[in-house]
């Protein structure tokens, strides 16, 4: 048995780059832990000195252990953990670490989360819901990482600028889903919140909103879009969001998260309506405990199981040196019906036959737009 010894001349550069089929320059570089390597590359190096004995370095070491990064903004909305537990799950199944790197106010950003990881050798990353998403953004940062040599995947949000594989449920379809439930149910003002305009999937799901109140309401797009609010992706957000809407007349309420529904819900209590009584209310996510909120939500369930699966798969693919596509991988949603959304409410035409609370608010606030109430 020849005892296990590190390659400490230069000489021994040329049988590790013999065995591996590479030049002395690029054995080099993955010893050294240099950017620039391909994935497929640097494994025949490290394949290499196992065969001839050699021990890897360190960082190749840490590299070898099958790290994988996992990239999210944050994980107080719980579909972040949700796709975090199916990524894990799906790594692991397949002998590799998951290495969970998430955001926080005032903490490390996208950036230095990434740089963290390569630091750390980790074998590929996938984002969910990162910076690709923003249309503002500058996305040269991923070809960048991708020099490095650094498999990648993204989830939800696409860009045409980057070269990877990309995961997301179709937004348009679930808008279309939404509204078309909502309209069967006798809703003429259909609302929709949603986060900044700058995101992909915000703009997919205008997009599907115009289209479906078109098709399903006769909505031109010029009045559709007084039905749209933007705000943020959180409880407060949505509320802001629906105390603008209700305020427009509208008796239903399209959220792009389940966490904004929440914050729908407080805002029609707090104008004095219930829910789904006055005001029904469509999520988005179908996030773990969503099901057992007063009233349990009716929301689109995002298909967090396939596309964490998905995700993982193109990227050992990516990591085994058999490069993904620079496609999307679209998967459909589904409507989940629960207890907040109901037949609209009847017209309206005098507050005062009606004693219940929000009665006169909402037949107020229509007349004062001028929209007629919707009929059931």
């Amino acid at each position: 048995m020849r005892p296990v010894q590190s390659p400490p001349v230069t000489a021994r550069l040329a049988d590790i780059a013999a065995q591996a089929g590479v030049s002395e320059a690029t054995v080099s570089r993955v010893l050294n832990g240099k950017p620039g390597v391909a994935a497929s590359t640097r494994q025949s190096v490290l394949a290499a000195l196992d065969v001839l004995g050699y021990e890897r370095p360190v960082r190749l070491r840490q590299r070898s252990a099958g790290l994988v990064g996992l990239i999210t903004p944050e994980l107080e909305n719980p579909i972040f953990p949700a796709f975090a537990q199916v990524i894990g799950q799906a790594l692991t199944r397949q002998g590799y670490t998951p290495v969970l790197a998430t955001q926080t106010p005032g903490g490390s950003t996208e950036d230095e989360l990434t740089e963290m990881l390569v630091d750390r050798g980790v074998s590929g990353i996938i984002f969910v819901s990162g910076l690709h998403a923003d249309t503002s953004a500058d996305m040269q940062r991923y070809e960048r990482l991708r020099a490095q040599g650094v498999p990648f995947v993204l989830i939800n949000g696409f860009s045409s600028k980057v070269r990877a594989p990309f995961v997301s449920p179709d937004d348009r379809a679930a808008v279309r889903l939404a509204v078309t439930h909502l309209a069967a149910l006798g809703h003429r003002r259909i609302g929709l919140a949603l986060g900044p305009q700058r995101y992909v999937p915000v703009q997919r799901k205008i997009e599907g909103f115009l289209a479906s109140m078109q098709e399903q309401l006769g909505t031109g797009e010029e009045e559709a879009r007084t039905l749209i609010q933007h705000s943020l992706f959180t409880l407060e957000g949505g509320q802001a969001a629906a105390s603008a809407l209700i305020d427009r007349g509208c008796t239903a309420v399209v959220c792009a998260s389940d966490m904004m529904a929440l914050g729908v819900v407080r805002a029609a209590r707090q104008h004095g309506l219930e829910v789904p009584r006055d005001v029904s209310v469509v999520g988005f996510d179908d996030s773990p405990l969503i099901a057992f909120t007063d009233p349990p939500l009716t929301t689109i369930r995002q298909p967090v199981q396939s596309m964490g699966q998905a995700a993982v798969r193109a990227l050992l693919e990516e990591i085994g040196g058999t490069p993904a596509p620079h496609s999307e991988f679209v998967f459909l949603p589904e409507l989940v019906v629960r207890g907040s959304t109901a037949s609209a409410p009847r017209l309206r035409t005098d507050a005062r036959t009606d004693d219940r609370p929000g009665a006169r608010t909402l037949a107020t606030n229509q007349a004062e737009t001028g929209q007629s109430a919707p009929r059931g």
